[in-house]
């Protein structure tokens, strides 16, 4: 399992020039595969950079995760593809697109990208393309459409789900899934934004990526959903009564995902308002906005720009011009004419002081039209400066203040027409809510009066234009991310070009600031758009111990009129309906309808692993490996420390500590001043925890991890702030050591509600083996517990915490095992080694203590997480190697396949779940199932165990063994970017994964047979007959599991619980209400 915790020293802005992995809209496919699963092999306590890197190394190789396979040839015998290189593309000419269909508006090169980039429109229909051609092997494809909402029945959410469930001519049930199985994809999903619907996908294999484009573009033009009632109820609602003498209740996927939502509404779908959606509402809207009019399409890559084009004229020309296009334009909100309050109630838990649990935020709408290009980027830079890192002085001020615990939805927001932004604090008592929002206003009005300081505005430009050429978007698609900025201004029929070039905005900013000081450019936004905008909001949320039970109460009681307004015809009616749709559902597509799906061929896949350069060496007797790969003048470090002595009582207090040494002080440095020269000076600094489970090994690998990353130029700055962070920082600062303690026990709370899966695959993980328990007393349920106490034992025991941290220091810090990971092109490894060396002679020779066992586990045990929620998270896992079972590369597809089959057709699609999944964690031997807003308990844990017996009369034609195996060479060779794969072969170093292994696992995976699947039965069924269960779920669902089964849970309660995800929504909810739009916050 992997969590996060923010032990980095520099944080990305939102705004629209810095957001290179946007903030994920509603997605269809979040959770769908067991490459997704949460439970993870290693497990890492950090936010590295990009925050969707998750890099992960199973045995042999790692799966889907960051981004780049092959270095423009660079490294020739390691980047053979399956599909040979593309020639150079043949951009078309006017008379070209003229025989298609197109006529060109225009033409760019856009330099910050390296790409050609011209804008058609399809002269029938009106739609317009964007092509974007260059280098890049990540092929990116998307299709747009402008779906405003008129009501909070969730139409464009449910039709983002429905259109993927079988078209003209993929007549499956869903083609969505069989491209999950068995495609090479680097990204596959889809998003509803408040305000439109985008379905991109991806591939570096061209084959593959065709093949994509052609499902979705028949998806959403030709979708069997409109004609089909059953994946309406499905996706979105219907009433299910398995017997007439039971109650009736609410399923569909769409609609248990919402009962968690942290979105917002309108767009994605309120509980309350989805059931009254009916299925003619839910035809007319997709009839009237999925239309070629309404649509923009994007292509990036270095594929054909002629073929794109000819692909789109056989869909396009289908089509007569519509007025959609018009009917979904978007209209600006007019201003308020003054500010205007809100108070409502969010459901809490009944433990802990509830008059501490309030919440308020202040949001302004900043203009009534869209702003120009100088204006919104150094409102980016703004943003940045006041909450982008701990320093910013308005985090900083409302952090230390005493009046709460942590931020809330807060900073700046322009993906939408007109652009917000918002602050705000939680967990403050009732009497100190307007205590916040005069601080707030004060520290603007102080903000606006004194300006920034000169430092925090180099570190700020220095971290933005770091990451802006870096163009790290970790295990996103470059091509999408562009594709998201250009859609935030093209879907308002404004340029789609201009997002993309920030090259002389930038250059203008910095020579207005060098000119005029910052202080002329920044402190007349502040005043202009917050404190003299009128247009203000004001959210307070009040805790509210009854809110859950009243709203389960108000929706048992709906059900209950509507069972009692039906006949005995009319239920017995409903209960046949209901066996007919689990019937459709549990019912597999025949074999002909399965190979209408194209996919590839074995003959397409490589036969041998993808090699990163490495090379292992020495600088002053300690070990440093080199990876010789073309970064664009970047240096990617990562110093490596074993955790082998640290004493067991220490290990919760590893996060906090890491946290400490990026946001406490030295001797000369106060903590803002470190934390500018960091900016200032690198690309950041991130240190972390990291334990895995080793194959063939009892004892754990425990390190711990500092990361960074500069231009090459500044690699001595580099070493010396590592050094310096690792050294000099001190631990005497009793009140931030606080602050950090009460914002972890905040994100954990809100994790525990919002990603139960992630607590309850940690407490499985930490009953069955040393680095799960390692992991879950950093991170799980073990660590929010610590919290609670270690809060009130700095205020009677700092002395005692401070020499604590110190010695965590100690423990660890040493030239003795410390290993040393570069990667950047060969001549800048060179060079940079004299500074490795002068860091490495800094540190002491050897640590305080003695090495230390690990060796400790959590009880087994069936175990009941008790939270206020409506849905639930079900786990079980067991050890499948202590059942005799040895591990094959077959395993890999095995689990894919039940993942993508057994448990997506039981759990989520009949079930109701929005996910189930599963993991095979080859480093430890344990296999996992999880669910992810389930409406069910024990009967999803039926399906758990009844994988076994899927695999035992599993008969598995030729083609659908291929798609498998293919699809497991998919997350096996993901794409990664130079850094990712550096760091990939760092952790195989560490992992003891050798090349010739992962040749092994290879052909294994290759060779997999349908007897593979049938013997893995027997090692499945001992996580059925062993195993142990972890749900988080609600007391009424786990008194009723306890009934059916006496004892069957141990049922744990969780004390002080604080809930924020629906607070959060609420926020969203009720902020896009009082603006006028007709749509969410996403």
């Amino acid at each position: 399992m992997l969590r996060s915790v923010n032990c980095t020293s520099s944080l990305g802005s939102t705004s629209l020039f810095f957001r290179f992995f946007h903030k994920y809209p509603r997605s269809c496919s979040s959770f769908s595969s067991s490459t997704t699963a949460v439970s993870r092999n290693i497990r890492r306590l950090s936010t590295p950079e990009a925050a969707g890197r998750r890099l992960f190394t199973r045995r042999g190789f790692n799966l889907r995760s960051a981004a780049s396979r092959s270095l423009n040839g660079q490294f020739s015998r390691f980047s053979i593809r399956a599909v040979a290189t593309q020639p150079a593309p043949s951009y078309p000419g006017q008379d070209e697109a003229e025989k298609l269909g197109f006529e060109k508006v225009s033409e760019e090169f856009i330099s910050e990208c390296k790409s050609k980039a011209v804008l058609f429109k399809h002269k029938k229909t009106g739609c317009e393309v964007i092509s974007v051609s260059n280098d890049d092997e990540n092929k990116v494809f998307g299709i747009v459409f402008r779906t405003p909402p008129k009501d909070s029945t969730g139409i464009p959410h449910i039709l983002e789900h429905s259109v993927l469930c079988g078209s003209r001519k993929y007549p499956l049930k869903e083609p969505f899934v069989e491209l999950l199985k068995g495609s090479l994809h680097t990204f596959l999903n889809a998003f509803t934004y408040p305000d439109r619907t985008c379905y991109p996908v991806a591939s570096t294999n061209t084959k593959d990526f065709y093949n994509l484009v052609d499902v979705y573009l028949d998806a959403v033009f030709f979708p069997k959903c409109v004609d089909d009632v059953h994946t309406f109820q499905q996706e979105g609602w219907h009433y299910e009564l398995n017997d007439p003498s039971e109650d009736i209740s609410y399923k569909g996927v769409v609609f248990n995902e919402m009962k968690e939502n942290t979105y917002g509404v309108d767009s994605g779908g309120d509980p309350k308002d989805i059931p009254k959606l009916t299925f003619e509402e839910f035809k007319e809207f997709h009839r009237q906005y999925y239309h070629p009019s309404n649509a923009r399409i994007w292509f990036y890559g270095d594929d054909d720009p002629v073929h794109r084009l000819r692909i789109l004229s056989e869909y396009l020309d289908m089509f007569n011009a519509s007025p959609a296009r018009d009917s979904s334009k978007v209209e600006p909100q007019k201003l308020f004419s003054g500010p205007r309050r809100i108070v409502e109630k969010y459901p809490a838990g009944e433990d802990g002081d509830l008059k501490k649990k309030h919440m308020v935020c202040l949001n302004w709408l900043l203009s009534d039209k869209p702003l120009d290009l100088q204006t919104q980027l150094a409102l980016g830079f703004l943003d940045h400066l006041m909450l982008g890192t701990p320093a910013s002085p308005l985090r900083k001020i409302l952090l230390e203040s005493g009046l709460g615990e942590a931020l809330v939805n807060s900073g700046m927001e322009d993906e939408l027409l007109q652009p917000q932004f918002s602050i705000g604090l939680k967990g403050i008592s009732d009497e100190n809510v307007q205590k916040v929002e005069e601080l707030i206003m004060n520290t603007l009005r102080k903000l606006a009066d004194e300006g920034f300081d000169t430092d925090a505005v180099e570190a700020s430009m220095n971290t933005i234009e770091f990451s802006l050429r870096e163009n790290n978007t970790g295990s996103f698609p470059r091509g999408l991310s562009l594709m998201l900025q250009s859609i935030a201004k093209w879907i308002y029929d404004m340029d789609p070009f201009t997002p993309l070039k920030y090259e002389e905005p930038l250059k203008s900013l910095k020579a207005r600031i060098a000119e005029k000081g910052s202080k002329a450019v920044f402190s007349p936004l502040i005043e202009k758009f917050i404190l003299k905008n009128p247009h203000c909001v004001t959210i307070e949320m009040q805790p509210d111990p009854e809110k859950a039970s009243q709203e389960e109460a108000e929706e048992k009681e709906i059900l209950e009129k509507v069972k009692a307004s039906m006949t005995e015809e009319d239920l017995a009616e409903l209960s046949r309906a209901t066996e007919e749709l689990t019937l459709k559902q549990e019912t597999p597509d025949p074999p002909e309808a399965l190979k209408c799906v194209p996919s590839l061929n074995l003959s397409d896949i490589p036969k041998e692993p993808i090699y990163v350069p490495s090379e292992v060496g020495d600088i002053n007797g300690v070990k440093v490996l080199r990876h010789d790969l073309f970064t664009n003048d970047i240096l990617y470090t990562e110093v490596v420390f074993d955790m082998g002595s640290l004493k067991h009582e220490l290990l919760p207090l590893i996060p906090l500590f890491c946290q400490s040494l990026l946001e406490m002080g030295t001797k000369d440095l106060t903590f803002v001043q470190l934390n500018q020269l960091i900016g200032r000076k690198t690309g950041g600094i991130s240190v972390y925890p990291l334990t895995s489970s080793v194959w063939g090994r009892d004892d754990p690998c425990s390190k711990i991890i500092v990361r960074g990353k500069s231009m090459v130029g500044r690699a001595e700055d580099l070493f010396n702030l590592m050094n310096c962070v690792l050294q000099e920082v001190r631990f005497t600062d009793q009140q931030r050591f606080k602050q950090f303690v009460s914002q972890s026990r905040a994100g954990m709370e809100n994790q525990l509600r919002g990603s139960g899966q992630a607590i309850a695959a940690a407490r499985m993980e930490a009953m069955l083996n040393v680095a799960g328990w390692m992991s879950e007393q950093m991170g799980g349920l073990s660590y929010l517990e610590y919290l609670h106490t270690l809060e009130q034992k700095v205020d009677q025991d700092w002395e005692g915490i401070s020499s604590s941290l110190e010695e965590i220091r100690r423990s660890f810090l040493s030239r003795n095992g410390c290993i040393v990971n570069m990667t950047a092109d060969g001549k800048s490894l060179t060079n940079t080694e004299k500074f490795v060396g002068k860091f490495l002679d800094s540190l002491p020779e050897n640590t305080s203590g003695g090495l230390v066992t690990w060796d400790a586990r959590l009880p087994l045990r069936n175990e009941a997480i008790v939270i206020p929620t409506q849905v639930n998270y079900v786990g079980k896992a067991g050890n499948i190697y202590s059942s005799g079972y040895e591990l094959d590369g077959s395993s890999y597809v095995i689990s894919k396949h039940i993942g993508n089959t057994w448990l997506w057709d039981r759990v989520r699609v009949s079930g109701g779940a929005y996910g189930g999944f599963c993991d095979f964690d080859s480093h430890s031997g344990t296999f996992s199932f999880l669910s992810y807003r389930d409406p069910n308990l024990l009967k999803t844990l039926d399906i758990y165990d009844g994988t076994g017996d899927f695999l035992r009369g599993l008969d598995v034609d030729e083609d659908t063994l291929t798609k498998a195996i293919i699809g497991t060479i998919g997350d096996v060779d993901s794409y990664q970017l130079p850094d990712a794969k550096g760091y990939t072969s760092l952790l195989r170093h560490l992992l003891n994964v050798t090349d010739e292994e992962r040749q092994i696992r290879r052909e294994e995976i290759l060779s997999t047979s349908l007897k593979d699947f049938k013997e893995f039965a027997e090692a499945i069924d001992s996580v059925r007959d062993k195993g142990v269960t972890v749900a988080v779920a609600s007391q009424e669902d786990i008194d009723a599991a306890n009934k059916e089964r006496p004892n069957f849970f141990e049922v744990k309660k969780v004390l002080f619980i604080f809930y924020v995800r629906i607070s959060q929504y609420k926020f969203s909810r009720i902020f896009v209400y009082l603006l006028g739009f007709k749509t969410s916050l996403v």
